[in-house]
């Protein structure tokens, strides 16, 4: 998949190239990008994304989410990837308020809950493929 998405040991370049391996490896096209602005996210895209996660996720698939800078999670932990990062949404709670985040680079974090406003606000100037 990686080479598919052109993929180099400095990253993959936009969410827009991973939608379309991800609906090919899927074999459906279940799958869509949506970039969020820079410091201009507003309950409009917060509503969007968490519907998006609850779609997702009820469907069987994870969100793939391109993020940048630092962000706290639910137990009061920073994640920072100031160079940029992607992680996966694998689940969620309280009607998608709250998600719970897969994340590859620190086996001792894999995996954590982050409020969806504070997902929001990490994707911001990025995107992600739901």
């Amino acid at each position: 998949m990686a080479k598919e998405m052109g993929t180099t040991e400095d990253g993959t370049n936009s969410v827009n190239d991973i939608t379309p391996v991800l609906n090919k490896e899927t074999g459906r096209n279940a799958y869509h990008s949506t970039e969020l602005p820079a410091d201009k996210v507003d309950g409009k895209h917060i509503d969007q994304l968490r519907a998006d996660i609850v779609r997702a996720v009820d469907d069987g698939r994870a969100v793939v989410a391109n993020i940048a800078g630092t962000a706290t999670d639910t137990d009061g932990t920073a994640h920072s990837y100031e160079g940029g990062h992607y992680l996966s949404v694998v689940g969620y709670s309280d009607g998608g308020k709250t998600v719970t985040i897969a994340d590859s680079a620190n086996p001792d974090q894999a995996s954590y809950r982050m409020t969806v406003e504070d997902l929001a606000g990490w994707i911001a100037s990025r995107g992600y493929s739901s």
